[in-house]
């Protein structure tokens, strides 16, 4: 079986191994030529555990290969960012559409074609579906199309792409079921065949889900420090009820999912969707409020200088995308702060070492929970920083053995 996969990225190219991994001849598409050079050699854009090592083993086996044009093929995969439309917040579709317009030349009768980004509801009925429609193609009948979204977390891609349960909604009953037997190829999971439109608003509610449960443990931080009650205790205590479980605080919700896909739902119902859209507003509101609450701790400060520990949005990962603490450092930066950067998963020429970060600095911010942050050298920020004192906006650390520390979360703020 020959597969064409038209995007390699953090879903795309994991994808893509597996299906190699399983004796598949692979071809991962990209527009970005360097990426595919460097694909073509083995080389990885993506920091996840098991990924490199199984496109090594692809690439020695001759079962992928990377290339910026499509190649005619059983089955092509759409993996393809969507983001959101400025004005609307709705679904910008427009790489999905150039997605499928550029197969079309490589389609045959028989062919399979999968949508795996996330699209907004009624996306693939109403949308993608009379893309190829216009072409002759009849859908059910000699092209199969269906909507399979990944729920995946990063840093555990390539084990959750193979365990995880997994969602088929094709047009018809024979679409589901031909996207199915694709998916049987690897998927360890209970494979769960239904509409488009019901994937398509499952995968769309599983991350509102999360995001309106992270903006109840985000209102609670900023009403428990107007009013002087310790936030995390509240939390601990509360989620000991047994059907009760609050999630953590943060400094926002980054990610191409949780940030991004309640949206979709709202967009197309804007009267209903009130709690979703208001969750998404106080996630929002997170990066302005700890700016806000390092402002009150540095307000005797003159001058101060700010060491920011952490920028990817999630943990022991390099992901930036959509990530709340890129938007705790513009705001420093606009407001006028002196700022440095450290995260030891992020390159970026334009940060700092840890020990370089923390010289002379007023303040520590945390605004990742990469595991190189739970055991900071406590010893040597007490020595190198002006005023040791550290914001935990994760509440990572536990214990603290240097007592010239000041530990402040969002347990203690003010």
């Amino acid at each position: 079986m020959k597969i064409c996969i038209i995007g390699q990225g953090y879903i795309g190219l994991p994808t893509a191994t597996l299906f190699a991994d399983n004796g598949c001849e692979v071809v991962g598409v990209d527009i970005n030529q360097d990426l595919i050079d460097d694909l073509n050699k083995s080389i990885v854009h993506i920091e996840e555990p098991g990924l490199k090592e199984k496109l090594n083993l692809a690439i020695t086996n001759k079962n992928y290969s990377a290339s910026t044009k499509p190649e005619k093929s059983d089955v092509f995969i759409i993996t393809v960012p969507t983001p959101t439309n400025t004005d609307d917040l709705s679904c910008d579709l427009s790489y999905v559409i150039s997605a499928c317009e550029t197969i079309i030349p490589y389609l045959e009768k028989g062919n399979i074609v999968i949508i795996e980004s996330t699209i907004a509801p009624m996306s693939t009925d109403n949308i993608i579906k009379p893309i190829f429609e216009k072409e002759g193609f009849k859908v059910g009948k000699d092209l199969y199309l269906a909507h399979c979204p990944e729920r995946v977390l990063p840093g555990k891609i390539m084990e959750e792409l193979i365990n995880n349960d997994r969602i088929v909604g094709g047009i018809t009953p024979k679409c589901s079921n031909k996207a199915a037997n694709i998916y049987e190829t690897f998927v360890k999971g209970k494979i769960m065949k239904t509409e488009a439109k019901t994937a398509e608003m499952s995968k769309c509610m599983e991350n509102t889900f999360r995001d309106v449960n992270i903006a109840l443990a985000n209102e609670l931080t900023k009403v428990c420090s107007k009013i002087g009650v310790n936030a995390l205790d509240v939390i601990e205590l509360a989620n000991k009820h047994p059907r009760v479980n609050i999630h953590s605080p943060g400094p926002g919700v980054g990610g191409h999912c949780l940030a991004i896909d309640p949206y979709f739902i709202y967009a197309q119902a804007p009267e209903e969707a009130k709690l979703i859209k208001l969750a998404r507003d106080i996630n929002n509101s997170m990066p302005q409020f700890v700016v806000d609450k390092t402002k009150e701790i540095l307000k005797e400060v003159e001058n101060p200088k700010i060491a920011i520990l952490g920028v990817a949005y999630k943990g022991n990962t390099g992901d930036i995308r959509e990530s709340p603490a890129l938007k705790v450092c513009e705001i420093l930066e606009n407001e006028g702060f002196e700022i440095n950067i450290h995260d030891p998963h992020v390159k970026n020429e334009n940060y700092y070492g840890f020990k370089e970060a923390i010289e002379d600095a007023d303040i520590c911010i945390v605004l990742s929970d990469h595991f190189e942050f739970k055991n900071l050298d406590f010893n040597l920020m007490s020595e190198k920083m002006r005023n040791p004192i550290i914001f935990d906006t994760k509440n990572l650390i536990k214990d603290v053995s240097n007592n010239n520390l000041k530990i402040i979360n969002y347990g203690n703020l003010k």
